[in-house]
């Protein structure tokens, strides 16, 4: 990191964000109308907006009646134009720069989401707003370092030459990242070249090598998400000696190949035997429980994504950091970073966060569900004219009410459905704090992967095929994000009608299993064979009879026996219990399913 500037003054720094903060939740709906002037404006002759009636006006009025609210199918025609080397105007009046690849997926193949020069700028403003933050909380951060576990991942070019890759992939491969001036708060661990390294092993080892030299240094460990951190201490579990060794001598695994990972880790690596004692001594011990206060015994937080499906992990980081805090910092996306979390050191049910006014123009879609909040979502996946004049202002949403969030950003997307679905929790000043609720339709997640009904529904009915010549069938099935293993991984029960009499081999089941994950979306595919952040899939045959055991259950706790259907996910413990103890077989994907990067269309055009 380079040097502080001799006039570097680190309060008079935090306390001009803070204000700013202060400034723009007070006058939140100003700032609000200021930014939608501003998007229209710069792209006012844009054809997207011209196509619809919009020439050159900014009023919200006129905007909000003209311009329709859309899902990624709509401007899916206009995404493939760009991607394929149309360079006019079409959604914003300012170059493409890349598209950032969304975990949601449309057709099976990752969303490509437009971003503009000027918008990791914007990106990198508010990770400028964490730490001030952060610092009311847990005074003194600034004189230790973030242990942060960060990775990049495979990148694409589209037919026309525009790179698609993860929105961080593209914020550590930027100069915002890369040449960051000095901040005692970016202050990591990990040297540039190891989280730029492209073989995950090599980035992942020669990671946690740094993060263990400097292990009094640390004062936060952290990732992006919950998933992602375990994963670490699950391979610091199985690669502990070979670190322990690189400590202990002062050389680097031969394993690490990269010559510049290599440089970097060389110039923090020295001999270190007591600490390489005190590594042996704790990573022997048959107990990981506190894993993380005992090899960095400073640290004050652990900073992942705890909300949403990653609740599901909480106990596991409970169990490794001994009941450290679990701080959620921000809320993001690949279309738009949203908001900050005021409150850093709530519970992790608690967590609500802040939308900052300046980063996007946004607008709420009311959610209502049919019997409270339990029930599915009902939020149409196209909208009339009534649903489109429901849409509320950010300054207007009610306290407790759901709402779907709806974006209009500077890169070109207009009313455009994030799919994510928040709950008023309160106020700051004029600004809505929510809580994040779920992810619409998604059913099934271990990582960055989301997979809905439908797809896991035709998933199944291709696995189904491989029955046939048996004469057996599935009767009913349901499905759950297993992550007691780690990696996660999904597991399908299978109750089946049998009709043949020849007995159905191994092999036939472990063909549906490949079947299904062959089947599932790239990003599924990619956590299986490139991230490997997912593990193999399961399927469990259950005993005849037991989703009317399920149903039985689900009356006893006072369902509609006229309403009931079997549900095509289950989390609720009792549920897995009563499932997991009338198993009668198991199998798993013999091998993984085919993915490469980038879209199946570009590789044919290739």
């Amino acid at each position: 990191m380079p040097e502080a500037p001799r006039d570097y003054n680190l309060v008079e720094q935090n306390e001009k964000i803070l204000d700013f903060i202060e400034d723009v939740t007070a006058n939140a709906d100003q700032v609000q109308k200021r930014v939608l002037s501003e998007i229209l404006s710069n792209n006012a002759n844009v054809e997207y907006l011209k196509r619809h009636g919009l020439h050159g006006q900014t009023d919200r009025e006129t905007f909000k009646k003209l311009l329709p609210v859309i899902t990624y199918e709509d401007i899916q025609p206009d995404i493939n134009r760009i991607a394929n080397g149309d360079t006019s105007p079409i959604l914003c009046s300012k170059p493409i720069s890349e598209f950032l690849t969304s975990s949601g997926t449309s057709g099976g193949e990752r969303k490509l989401m437009p971003t503009i020069e000027e918008d990791l700028g914007r990106r990198s403003s508010l990770y400028g707003l964490l730490m001030p933050v952060m610092s009311l909380f847990v005074p003194g951060l600034e004189k230790g370092k973030g242990m942060y576990l960060m990775f990049i991942k495979s990148e694409a070019k589209t037919p026309g030459g525009i790179v698609a890759r993860p929105v961080l992939t593209s914020y550590y491969k930027s100069s915002y990242f890369k040449d960051r001036p000095y901040d005692p708060y970016t202050n990591y661990t990990s040297p540039n070249e190891t989280v730029l390294c492209p073989d995950s092993y090599q980035s992942m080892y020669s990671q946690l090598l740094c993060g263990l030299c400097q292990n009094k240094e640390v004062f936060r460990v952290g990732a992006v998400f919950a998933s992602g951190f375990i994963r670490a201490i699950r391979f610091l579990e199985k690669h502990w000696s070979l670190l322990c060794n690189d400590i202990r001598t002062g050389t680097i695994n031969s394993q690490i190949t990269d010559t510049s990972v290599r440089e970097a880790v060389m110039k923090i690596l020295k001999p270190d035997p007591k600490l390489a004692d005190l590594i042996q001594t704790e990573c022997s011990k048959s107990s990981w429980q506190g894993i993380i206060t005992r090899l960095w015994p400073n640290t004050k937080y652990v900073d992942v994504i705890v909300t949403g499906t990653m609740s599901q992990y909480i106990p596991t980081l409970d169990y490794y950091s001994n009941g450290l805090p679990l701080v959620c910092t921000m809320y993001a996306s690949s279309e738009c970073y949203f908001g900050v979390n005021l409150n850093p050191l709530c519970k992790p049910s608690e967590v609500s966060y802040t939308l900052i006014p300046t980063m996007c123009y946004f607008e709420f879609l009311p959610v209502n569900r049919s019997n409270g909040v339990n029930d599915p979502l009902h939020t149409p996946r196209s909208l009339n004219e009534k649903q489109q004049q429901e849409l509320v202002e950010l300054v207007d949403v009610k306290l407790g009410q759901e709402y779907e969030l709806v974006v209009t950003t500077y890169a070109g997307l207009y009313r455009y459905r994030v799919g994510d679905v928040l709950r008023v929790a309160g106020f700051k000043n004029k600004a809505p704090q929510f809580n994040f609720v779920c992810r619409k339709n998604v059913v099934l997640s271990i990582d960055s992967d989301k997979t809905d009904e439908v797809e896991l529904q035709n998933a199944m009915k291709n696995a189904v095929t491989h029955l046939v010549p048996f004469d057996a069938s599935v009767s009913e099935y349901t499905s759950y994000a297993d992550t007691t293993t780690i990696p996660g991984h999904y597991v399908l029960y299978w109750e089946l009608t049998l009709k043949g009499s020849t007995p159905i081999p191994p092999c036939v089941f472990e063909d549906c299993c490949l079947t299904i994950e062959e089947s599932l979306n790239s990003v599924y595919r990619q956590g299986r064979v490139s991230d490997k952040s997912i593990g193999p899939l399961e399927i469990k045959i259950v005993e005849q009879g037991t989703f009317d055991k399920l149903m039985d259950y689900a009356i006893s706790l006072g369902a509609s026996i006229n309403q009931y259907k079997t549900p095509r996910c289950v989390k609720f413990a009792p549920v897995v219990e009563l499932l997991n103890s009338r198993v009668v077989e198991k199998y798993f994907s013999p091998k993984c399913p085919k993915w490469v990067s980038g879209h199946k269309q570009w590789i044919n055009q290739n």
